[in-house]
């Protein structure tokens, strides 16, 4: 192109890509005039003009305003502040979309009514205070008057959803079915039902007590990491790393406790493990669907809103193979 060459309308628009009517339009509007308008009419455009005309295609394309290009080509405002402010709304139309998304999923999935649908909008667009709230309420009904080990039910609680800021529509989804079952009756009382029966009980109450809890969730971590990668690997449960491994499980638990790891708490704390296994072995199976349908539906919905691995994917610790360990690293007593 010759940068003094003028073009009639026709090859402007070939070369921009617009039609003859936009570009016209563009200049009544006061966009883009034409670089010269000959004494019969004929608009005619310089390669500033063309250039400028593909920058207008291209930001309307991008959904831009004419006020806002209006302001850019006069020079009230840059184009990085336009594609800026132009970005966010993009953004926020981007999580209405979504949002809608998730809304019209569920209702195609449960065939729902159009106060269901007002519903589910609510349910999006709740501020994170009033979610809050609505969980709660949902652990005040379920944990009131529970026969449970002090502490048990606050820890429990401690395992709530937190929707972030530009959540997916899985996310999303996730967070509509929880919020419709944790303000449904029979679903609180399913839960509480479930953990009043699981953890009232003797062997329940063990695994509810705060050592333990402490443990699973506190420093025994990294430890268990060790732990189960050993287990994993096949590694004896009587050889020296396993012992290693257990015994420095048992010391961490005796810390916690503020005890002695001595020999005979060792051998206590084996005892005690092998207890816990038998009952992770002998748990019915109508059992774990029960922990599905209840308080395992809670939090698979809570791991899916916060983006964690679910409780499926978490492996299960081996017990017997630690109390095992355990036992190896005891002293061998005088026949």
């Amino acid at each position: 192109m010759d940068d003094n060459e003028l073009y009639p309308i026709g090859d402007v628009a070939r070369r921009t890509g617009l039609n003859v009517s936009a570009i016209r339009y563009y200049s009544d509007a006061g966009i883009i005039a034409p670089t010269q308008v000959t004494e019969a009419g004929y608009r005619l455009y310089d390669i500033r003009a063309i250039a400028r005309l593909e920058l207008v295609r291209t930001l309307r394309d991008l959904d831009a305003g004419l006020d806002d290009i209006r302001q850019l080509l006069d020079g009230e405002t840059s184009l990085h502040d336009l594609l800026t402010t132009h970005l966010e709304l993009v953004e926020r139309q981007e999580r209405d979309l979504r949002a809608r998304r998730a809304v019209l999923r569920t209702l195609v999935k449960q065939g729902g009514t159009a106060a269901q649908a007002a519903l589910m909008h609510k349910l999006v667009a709740m501020p994170d205070e009033e979610r809050e709230r609505l969980v709660d309420a949902f652990w005040n009904e379920v944990g009131e008057g529970l026969d449970v080990p002090s502490g048990f039910v606050e820890r429990l609680r401690t395992m709530r959803p937190r929707l972030p800021e530009d959540p997916t529509a899985t996310q999303l989804e996730a967070w509509i079915e929880l919020a419709d079952l944790v303000q449904d009756e029979e679903f609180r009382g399913a839960v509480r039902s479930y953990l009043q029966d699981t953890f009232s009980t003797p062997p329940g109450r063990l695994m509810a007590a705060t050592p333990v809890q402490d443990f699973i969730y506190g420093p025994g971590v990294t430890i268990m990491e060790d732990i189960m990668a050993a287990y994993r690997s096949g590694l004896s449960a009587d050889a020296p790393r396993s012992q290693e491994l257990a015994v420095r499980l048992v010391d961490a638990t005796a810390a916690l406790g503020g005890c002695q790891a001595t020999v005979e708490f060792r051998r206590e704390m084996a005892a005690k493990f092998l207890e816990i296994d038998e009952i992770l072995r002998d748990e019915p199976q109508d059992d774990m669907s029960r922990f599905d349908l209840t308080h395992g539906r809670y939090l698979s919905l809570v791991f899916a809103i916060n983006g964690t691995p679910p409780v499926a994917d978490q492996q299960v610790v081996p017990f017997a193979w630690i109390a095992a360990a355990l036992r190896a690293s005891l002293p061998r007593t005088s026949p």
